[in-house]
C-alpha cells in the first residue's frame, strides 16, 4: 500500500454502519464522499461464515452482496440484521427470531448471541459485536483501497434511541476491526451535519430541522437548530432540541408483515385452501413460520424486501414461490394492500415525532419546523413521505439519498475532528434523564432528558443511618420518579466510610456523559475522602416497549409520580429532624419552659405519626399537611438547638 498523501495520514472516516446496509464516506478536499472500490459503495451488512483450515480459527468470513444473495442456499451460517441484537438480551431480541433465518442463543449475562451452524453439524457462537466488527473490518478495507493508505480512526454513528450498552457495542465492534472509534454520532445529528453542508448551506438564517430515520432497524426523529455562520470561515451551530423514537422499528418490521401474510397464505394453500389474505387476520403472530424450515423463512424475507422495494416505484408487484412439486404459489401485493399493512408502524413513528416536537416546543418559541431531512430506505415508500409531510406541514427535503446522508455527515464530523473541516460545532442530546436511587426507592435525576451533551452534574447525598459505613449506588435510566417504574443501568458501592451519624457524611455524586453518550459516574465522601467510580455499561439496550412505557407512563402517571417523591423525601428527611431533635429533647428537654417542652412533645409525636402512616402507605397522608408538621416542629425546636449549641460550645458536646 502506498504512502499516504501529505495531510491525508490524520484523515477520520465516516461508517454509516447499518440495520441492512453500511457504508465509509470521507472528508477531504473534494467535501464528503461516500468511498467506492472495485464497484462496491454500499455494502449489504450480512455475514456468511465458512469453515476454512488455512484460515485463523478454522473459519472465514463472506461480507455483503455474495452473503446476501446467496442467504437461502446457507440460512444457518449467514447472519444479517445484527444491529438489532446489539447490547440486547435474548428475551428483547424474542420477537425477532422467527424472522432472522438463524438461531439465536443466549450468553453471558443473558445477551443475545447468533449460533452459526456449518455443514458437518458443528456450530459457533458469535456476538453481535463480532458480527458487526466483521463489517466493519471489510468497511475499513474498502476505505483503505479507495484513499490508497491505511485507516485507523472512525466516526460511526448509532440510532439516537442507542443506550450505553449499544453504544459501548458499537465502540467494541470497532476495536474488533482494528478502528479507534473517536466519536459515536447519532445517525439523526449525523443526516443534519450533512444537510448543513449540503445545498442548503447558504442560507443565512436560523433553521429548525426536522430528521426523519427509518431505518432497517430503527426509528429515529431529532429536532435540530441549524445556525449558520456569518460569513465564510464563521462557525455553523447544529444544536440538537429534541429526540425520539423506537429501537425496535424499523424497514424490517414492514418486511415482517409481509412475510407473515405470505406465510399465512402459503399455509393455507398448502392445506388445501385458497391463498386469500382478505379471509386472513393481518398483523405478524409468533407461529406463522413454524411449519416452514430456516431457507423457506430467508427466502420469504428476501421476497418481501423485494415487494416493499417495488412498491416504492409501482403500483403493485407479483411473487412466485414454487413449494413443491406441483404446488406454486402466486401473489400480486398492490401498494394499497402494502400501506394498509404499513400505516400502523408508520403512525407509530409519527406518535414519536409528536413527542419530540412537545420537547423541543419551548426552545422553538412556537416557530413550526423549516425543513424535514429523510433518512434511511424505507423513507422512499409514498406513505411515508405523504404521512411525514402532513405532519410536518413541509414537503420533505429529497434532494440528499436517504441511503449515503448518515455516512456523509459522520465523515464531515471526521472532517471536524481531524481538522479537514472547519466551520461547524455540533450539540447533541441525551434522550432518556439519568439519575441515582434515593431514599425510599425515589430518583433523584442529576440529568434530564434532552440535555445536551457532553453534560456533567453534581449532587450532595448522605447517610440514613447511624455508623453506615458504606454507601451503594444505583444508577438509573427513566423518566418516572421512583426506582421499580424506571431501568437500572448499574450499581457500585463506596466502603471504607469511617462510621457517623446519620446525615453527617457529605457524598457528592458526579454524572459525566461523553460526546458518545457514554454515563460515567464517581462519588467521593468529603469528610473521609473516599472515591469510587463506574462507567455505566448494562447488560442489554432499551425495548421498544420499554421506551414506549417510559415516556407514556411519565405523562400518564405525573402527578401520582411527584407526589410519591415528595412523600418518599418527607419521609426521609422528617425521619433525621426526629432522630436529631429526639435526642437532644432527651437530653436538654428540661431546660424548657413547660408550655415549650408540651407543644414540642406534641410535634414529635404528631409528625413520627405521620411518618409511620407514610411508611406504610404513602397514599395516606397529605404532602402538604406532612410539610407543614415538619416545618412546625422544626420551629418549635428552635429553642432546643439553641440551647444544645450553647452547651457544645461551652464544651459539653451533644
Amino acid at each position: 500500500m502506498s504512502a499516504p498523501e501529505p495531510g491525508t495520514r490524520g484523515a477520520i472516516v465516516g461508517i454509516d454502519l447499518g440495520t441492512t446496509n453500511s457504508l465509509v464516506a470521507v472528508y477531504d478536499e473534494q467535501g464528503p464522499r461516500v468511498l467506492e472500490a472495485d464497484g462496491v459503495s454500499i455494502l449489504p451488512s450480512v455475514v456468511r461464515y465458512e469453515q476454512s483450515p488455512s484460515s485463523p480459527g478454522g473459519v472465514r468470513t463472506v461480507v455483503g452482496v455474495d452473503a446476501k444473495d446467496r442467504a437461502v442456499e446457507f440460512p444457518s451460517r449467514t447472519l444479517s440484521s445484527v444491529k438489532r441484537l446489539m447490547g440486547r438480551s435474548l428475551s428483547d431480541a424474542r420477537s425477532d427470531l422467527d424472522f432472522l433465518g438463524y438461531e439465536v442463543v443466549e450468553g453471558t449475562h443473558g445477551q443475545a448471541r447468533a449460533r452459526v451452524v456449518f455443514e458437518d453439524g458443528s456450530s459457533r457462537e458469535v456476538t453481535p459485536q463480532e458480527v458487526s466488527g466483521v463489517i466493519l473490518r471489510t468497511l475499513k478495507g474498502l476505505a483503505e483501497s479507495a484513499l490508497g493508505h491505511e485507516v485507523g480512526r472512525a466516526v460511526v454513528t448509532v440510532p439516537a434511541y442507542f443506550d450505553d450498552a449499544q453504544r459501548q457495542a458499537t465502540r467494541d465492534a470497532g476495536r474488533l476491526a482494528g478502528l479507534d472509534v473517536v466519536r459515536i454520532v447519532n445517525e439523526p445529528t449525523a443526516a443534519a451535519l450533512a444537510y448543513g453542508i449540503g445545498a442548503r448551506a447558504g442560507a443565512d438564517s436560523t433553521e429548525t430541522i426536522a430528521v426523519y430515520d427509518l431505518g432497517g432497524g430503527t426509528f429515529d426523529v431529532s429536532i435540530l437548530r441549524l445556525t449558520p455562520g456569518g460569513g465564510e470561515g464563521e462557525t455553523s451551530f447544529f444544536q440538537v432540541l429534541s429526540t425520539a423514537g423506537d429501537t425496535r422499528l424499523g424497514g424490517d418490521d414492514l418486511d415482517h408483515l409481509l412475510v407473515s401474510m405470505f406465510a399465512r397464505e402459503i399455509r393455507a394453500l398448502m392445506a388445501g385452501g385458497e391463498a386469500d389474505s382478505s379471509r386472513l387476520e393481518t398483523g405478524s403472530t409468533r407461529n406463522e413460520l413454524d411449519a416452514f424450515p430456516a431457507s423457506t423463512r430467508r427466502a420469504l424475507k428476501m421476497f418481501a424486501e423485494s415487494v416493499k422495494c417495488r412498491l416504492s416505484e409501482d403500483e403493485s408487484a407479483s411473487v412466485r414461490i414454487e413449494i413443491n412439486e406441483g404446488l406454486v404459489y402466486e401473489r400480486t401485493v398492490t401498494r394499497d394492500e402494502f400501506e394498509d399493512l404499513a400505516a400502523p408502524p408508520i403512525e407509530r413513528t409519527l406518535a414519536a415525532c409528536a413527542r419530540a416536537v412537545r420537547d423541543a416546543r419551548d426552545q422553538l418559541g412556537g416557530a413550526g419546523v423549516d425543513a424535514v431531512i429523510l433518512v434511511g430506505g424505507s423513507t422512499r415508500i409514498p406513505l411515508v413521505r405523504r404521512r411525514v409531510g402532513e405532519f410536518f406541514g413541509v414537503e420533505p427535503y429529497t434532494a440528499l439519498d436517504p441511503d449515503r446522508v448518515v455516512a456523509l455527515g459522520a465523515a464531515v464530523q471526521g472532517g471536524i475532528l481531524s481538522g479537514a473541516a472547519s466551520g461547524s460545532l455540533l450539540l447533541d442530546v441525551i434522550p432518556l434523564s439519568l439519575g441515582v436511587e434515593t431514599s425510599g426507592g425515589a430518583v433523584a435525576k442529576l440529568i434530564v432528558r434532552n440535555s445536551s451533551a457532553p453534560a456533567r452534574a453534581t449532587e450532595m447525598f448522605s447517610t440514613g443511618v447511624d455508623g453506615q459505613t458504606s454507601i451503594k449506588l444505583n444508577i438509573v435510566q427513566g423518566e418516572r420518579e421512583m426506582v421499580e417504574d424506571c431501568r437500572s443501568l448499574g450499581e457500585f458501592e463506596l466502603s471504607g466510610i469511617p462510621p457517623m451519624p446519620a446525615g453527617i457524611p457529605q457524598l457528592e455524586v458526579e454524572f459525566l456523559v461523553d460526546t458518545n453518550g457514554v454515563l460515567r459516574v464517581s462519588a467521593h465522601e468529603r469528610r473521609s475522602g473516599k472515591r469510587a467510580s463506574l462507567q455505566v455499561v448494562p447488560n442489554h439496550g432499551l425495548t421498544g416497549a420499554e421506551v414506549d412505557r417510559i415516556e407514556a407512563e411519565s405523562f400518564a402517571h405525573a402527578r401520582e409520580d411527584m407526589t410519591r417523591h415528595r412523600v418518599v423525601d418527607l419521609i426521609a428527611n422528617s425521619s433525621l429532624d426526629l432522630k436529631w431533635i429526639g435526642e437532644r429533647f432527651e437530653r436538654y428537654g428540661d431546660r424548657l419552659e413547660e408550655a415549650q417542652r408540651q407543644d414540642l412533645r406534641a410535634r414529635i409525636a404528631e409528625l413520627g405519626e405521620m411518618v409511620e402512616r407514610a411508611r406504610a402507605d404513602w397514599r395516606s397522608v397529605d404532602p402538604n399537611e406532612f410539610h407543614a408538621s415538619k416545618e412546625a416542629l422544626d420551629l418549635a425546636s428552635v429553642r432546643l438547638q439553641e440551647i444544645s449549641i450553647s452547651e457544645s460550645l461551652r464544651g459539653d458536646g451533644a
